[in-house]
């Protein structure tokens, strides 16, 4: 397995430099490649980038970058590169492009390259030697050891959102791949740089230390946790680089939290009504009462006098008092001897002088 492995990096180590004109061609398989108008350009000018070989209908960035060589790649990143200056192009029907690219430093001396890399999709990439006039020129950093890894399976993100996340709390997944070593010498305690980017926006990246060692011709599983902001939705793309470049990326389609949303609807129809009973509360201990006397003036009947007033009601009888004992004179048609209401003396109102049993001046009538 190692003697195979060393074949292939003798196999690349040996492989001609290519013309600028013609720096990474599409091969026969298919491989992405661009070519450039010119090997060199000062700051103002332009160059024109072809490209064939890509995906049809593929958004492209065409980026200058500094401190890279198309055998390593950009080394550092996009970081490395001019990204105000960078150009985005769509490839056409059958898979390729032409457009001019404007000169511009990077912020790393060269040898730079001209970078274009797929936006969204799978990812691909090809780099073409160029030349910044005037530009500062320094050597590549030395490569730490001589182990490589590569990916060997596809990525996948493990787990699932919970309730909390349901209500905005960060989600959360472990980016799962499998890599190998192919190099000639064993990387220990790898460091991998962990990029989120949401949509289009560039990745924000984070180190992240496996804990490990991969021999020459070995592979391993790699397992990195993933976390994003609170309240994070959409389209995500998860990035792993290592030794300064891409070797994986992984979409994740983040739901959007309908428990903050419930949770707002919920504080708009509770809060205003807590409002409203508190200010009804408020209203009815500042308005003023009415005062007693009016009140006592205007009161109504009660049950008892309204029963006692009622011409068809009909309390028990009550015994007879003496008018003696009282000390109330009796009247003189209503003695408790002579009452109107009893005995063969029915009458309900005092005897009128007309009556027939009045005795007047002139004599009996």
């Amino acid at each position: 397995m190692r003697a195979v492995a060393l074949g292939a990096a003798l196999a690349l180590a040996l492989v001609p430099p290519v013309g600028v004109a013609s720096a990474f061609p599409a091969s026969a398989a298919g491989r992405p490649g661009v070519t450039l108008s010119k090997s060199e350009a000062g700051t103002g000018g332009s160059v024109t980038v072809t490209g064939s070989g890509w995906r049809p209908g593929t958004l492209l960035m065409m980026l200058i970058c500094g401190q890279s060589v198309p055998s390593r790649g950009v080394i550092g990143g996009t970081n490395s590169c001019a990204n105000s200056d960078g150009r985005a192009v769509t490839t056409d029907a059958k898979g390729g492009f032409s457009r001019k690219l404007p000169v511009a430093e990077p912020p790393r001396p060269c040898p730079c390259v001209v970078h274009v890399a797929t936006v969204t999709g799978e990812k691909a990439e090809a780099d073409a030697v160029f030349m910044v006039a005037g530009h500062a020129v320094e050597p590549l950093p030395k490569q730490e050891g001589g182990g490589r890894i590569a990916v060997l399976t596809d990525t996948r993100l493990d787990g699932s959102s919970g309730l909390l996340t349901w209500f905005g709390s960060p989600p959360s997944r472990t980016l799962v791949l499998t890599v190998g070593n192919v190099g000639t010498a064993p990387v220990k305690n790898p460091v991998f740089q962990v990029g989120t980017a949401h949509g289009v926006f560039a990745p924000q990246w984070e180190e992240q230390e496996w804990r490990g060692t991969i021999a020459p011709g070995r592979k391993a599983q790699i397992r990195i946790p993933v976390e994003l902001s609170a309240g994070a939705h959409g389209d995500y793309t998860i990035s792993l680089r290592h030794g300064g470049k891409v070797i994986a990326e992984q979409p994740w389609g983040v739901g959007r939290p309908l428990g903050v949303t419930l949770f707002w609807i919920l504080l708009c129809v509770v809060v205003p009504a807590a409002l409203f009973r508190v200010g009804m509360a408020v209203v009815d201990r500042a308005r003023p009462r009415r005062s007693t006397g009016r009140a006592g003036r205007h009161r109504g009947l009660g049950p008892a006098e309204l029963t006692l007033r009622l011409p068809w009601s009909n309390p028990a009888p009550r015994p007879p008092e003496d008018a003696s004992a009282s000390g109330v004179p009796a009247l003189p048609w209503f003695t408790p001897g002579n009452d109107p209401g009893t005995g063969e003396n029915r009458q309900l109102s005092a005897p009128h002088e007309n009556g027939p049993t009045t005795q007047t001046r002139k004599g009996h009538t």
